[in-house]
């Protein structure tokens, strides 16, 4: 690393179904074995969901420094978001836990719905996040209720207590932009995210719901930092009077850095090897 005084930067294509840890464990391997270094400092700078995919920045050695302030900068996102059911992640790593009616969800309903996201708001984060209620994870609560609601394993669930959500302190978020690239009234048809060749994490779930033909719309968003997107998924469920979660998310840029900047974890891997 004396060659890298303050470190190094490296934007990485997250795959499907890898957590981000996932993507730090393989490089750190890489990096230390590389260095000839034991004790290599490597992280990220800012967290991506399983089932998203897109660009996370690995920080290595002395730009681990650097993590935060890059936390702080706008994201953009490509949301892919269904419409008339809820599930208790918000996203389909957990099975439907509630149908609604469908009938007021057209594409310009969607988009007369988006404007009235653009700007400064409160968001409250999902259940399962990372946020601490009474200094207990979120996530905690939240697998016990699941645990509780879940009375057989089907693909349906019943009772998950979503108000359980609004323990969680609300924080103050900012959406620069949204706007609906898609609108598909009888949803997506079935399909299988590759993963880049790479095997996915088995420990991470994903639900198929493309049977029920929900209607779906990809809409590109920039925000702020601390913007969960799969909260902003809920909200606009409910303000067009109906369920919604997401069912596909990719980060398309981090600050500075686009997905067409990002190196797969294959090309980062050579990368570090040479």
């Amino acid at each position: 690393m004396d060659d890298y005084p303050e470190g190094i930067l490296i934007p990485v294509s997250k795959p499907y179904r890898w957590t981000s840890a996932d993507v730090i464990r393989k490089l750190k391997w890489a990096a230390c074995r590389h260095f000839g270094k034991k004790n290599l400092k490597v992280g990220h700078a800012g967290t991506l969901d399983p089932l998203a995919t897109g660009v996370i920045i690995v920080c290595i050695g002395k730009a681990t420094r650097l993590a935060e302030t890059i936390q702080k900068e706008d994201k953009e996102y490509l949301a892919g978001i269904s419409f008339g059911a809820t599930t208790p992640s918000y996203d389909l790593e957990k099975a439907i836990d509630r149908m609604y009616p469908t009938d007021k969800v057209t594409e310009e309903a969607v988009r007369l719905a988006l404007k009235d996201f653009i700007g400064e708001q409160e968001q409250v984060a999902p259940l399962f996040s990372a946020k601490s209620v009474d200094g207990v994870r979120a996530y905690e609560l939240a697998r016990k209720q699941y645990r509780d609601a879940r009375k057989e394993k089907t693909d349906v669930m019943e009772d998950f207590d979503h108000s359980v959500a609004e323990t969680l302190h609300h924080q103050i978020i900012t959406i620069h932009s949204a706007e609906l690239e898609c609108f598909l009234p009888e949803g997506l048809p079935a399909q299988e995210i590759s993963p880049d060749g790479l095997r996915p994490n088995p420990r991470i779930n994903v639900v198929d719901t493309s049977d029920l033909h929900l209607p779906h719309a990809d809409i590109r968003i920039t925000c702020s930092k601390g913007t969960y997107v799969r909260a902003f998924a809920r909200d606009l469920g409910e303000a067009l009077g109906t369920g919604a979660h997401l069912d596909s998310l990719c980060r398309t840029r981090s600050g500075g850095f686009r997905t067409e900047d990002a190196l797969t974890v294959p090309e980062a891997m050579e990368l570090l090897s040479n």
